[in-house]
């Protein structure tokens, strides 16, 4: 399926857009509820992506051979919940999935007690587990690994025998994820120590003790900033639903905005006293940036690059983007992707270093191709990152738009509403 975009008349957008609730606060309640065995409260607003439907579908279903497709935070979370739940179990996923390493968490679950084997190729799902109460005790880990590892280590950590001392070596990347699982764990009566690189999780029992109202998801909002920034200038976007104190890394998107000229205003609608619901109004009214280059390091934020690369580019802001480590393991090999997809439209993105951990923009254009295709390659992330491009070229295709289903499934609908044109050109 091929989806051509256009924008709206005049460029000018004015609309409301109720967000999807957030993929990763989910993810770890729906494990965490999980382990507090808890029947009583209720979590509110969860996600209605792909990711998360596949995770509360294993946690609820009485099966034991489970595939999660393109899940990533399932299969890594899903992995660890499994490992100290007493069954013989299965998991498995896409062909991406397949190719995606996991061996970093299976061999610290296994020192931890686990058993669990893979089914066609070491290191990568699919994957066999023996659950069983795990004795816990103490593990090194790479600190610039995915923090999904560590989040899913840190989740099981309370149920271990001995719990869990985690050292973390080297630089500590996606820092704000394992702060939200720690936020999160404390939701559930369970105490975490954090300091420097070490992590300390005692044995406890996992309580809930009130219903937990999921936020809405930053991540997803990134993509009206950026319409926002590439919009006619008295346009304006209301967003529903974001916590402007929130224990999401991607909420820090909003301050790089500011760069891109993207104003961000937070109101708060109250009925007899009671917070109803929180709105977040968008408008082009800021001086963009006007340096030599804007640059900025989004180890913490990694899931925001693509959207800064695609806007940057078309507002002829050159750049310097470090901290990237964590993309070529992502739905897909983001790096590669950006760099492929851009010189579709004309620009030519380097890669500074051997390493891979930075990306730069310094002005270089090549011959635009006359009607690009942007391919998604399973990533949800480059359909949506790509989309806006219309608003700079008139018209944009996006091959297999439907990978946005796996966080923000109303995407296409919500910009319909805003006025963008959506063609099916199958």
């Amino acid at each position: 399926m091929i989806y051509k975009v256009q924008p709206p008349a005049d460029l000018y957008i004015n609309t409301s857009v109720q967000l999807p609730a957030s993929k990763s606060i989910s993810n770890r309640v729906l494990i965490l509820n999980a382990l507090s065995k808890n029947d009583i409260y209720f979590i509110e607003n969860l996600s209605d992506s792909d990711d998360t439907q596949a995770l509360q579908y294993a946690l609820q279903s009485d099966d034991v051979d489970f595939d999660i497709g393109a899940a990533g935070t399932s299969m890594r979370f899903l992995t660890a919940y499994l490992s100290q739940r007493k069954g013989n179990w299965s998991i498995t996923g896409t062909e991406r999935m397949k190719n995606r390493p996991i061996w970093i968490l299976t061999d610290a679950l296994c020192q931890l007690g686990a058993e669990i084997s893979f089914l066609e190729k070491k290191g990568f799902p699919p994957l066999y587990i023996v659950g069983k109460k795990l004795r816990g005790g103490s593990i090194s880990l790479d600190g610039g690994i995915s923090s999904q590892y560590i989040s899913a280590l840190m989740m099981i950590a309370p149920v271990l025998e001995q719990g869990l001392t985690m050292q973390l070596e080297g630089i500590i990347i996606s820092r704000p994820y394992i702060g939200m699982t720690i936020r999160l764990m404390e939701v559930f009566g369970i105490r975490v120590e954090w300091e420097e690189n070490i992590i300390w999780i005692r044995p406890q029992l996992y309580r809930m003790h009130s219903s937990f109202k999921v936020e809405s998801d930053w991540s997803a909002a990134s993509y009206w900033y950026e319409i926002i920034a590439l919009a006619s200038k008295d346009s304006l976007i209301e967003l529903l639903g974001l916590e402007e104190n929130s224990i999401q890394g991607d909420a820090q998107g909003r301050f790089l905005f500011e760069k891109l000229g993207v104003q961000t205003m937070f109101d708060v609608f109250t009925t007899l006293g009671e917070r109803k619901e929180i709105s977040t109004t968008l408008s082009p009214i800021l001086p963009r940036f006007t340096g030599e280059m804007l640059s900025y390091n989004f180890v913490n934020e990694p899931d925001l690059v693509q959207t800064f690369v695609v806007s940057c580019c078309l507002l002829n802001i050159p750049f310097c983007f470090k901290g990237l480590q964590s993309l070529r393991i992502k739905e897909t090999d983001r790096i590669t992707a950006l760099q492929k997809e851009m010189r579709k439209l004309g620009y030519l993105i380097r890669i500074k270093d051997c390493t891979g951990d930075t990306m730069e923009w310094k002005g270089e254009r090549c011959k635009q191709e006359d009607n690009p295709v942007i391919l998604t390659y399973e990533d949800h992330r480059m359909a949506m990152a790509f989309a806006p491009v219309c608003l700079k070229l008139k018209k944009i295709s996006i091959d297999t738009p439907e990978v946005v289903s796996k966080s923000y499934p109303n995407y296409w609908r919500d910009l319909e509403q805003a006025g963008f044109i959506i063609t099916n050109c199958n």
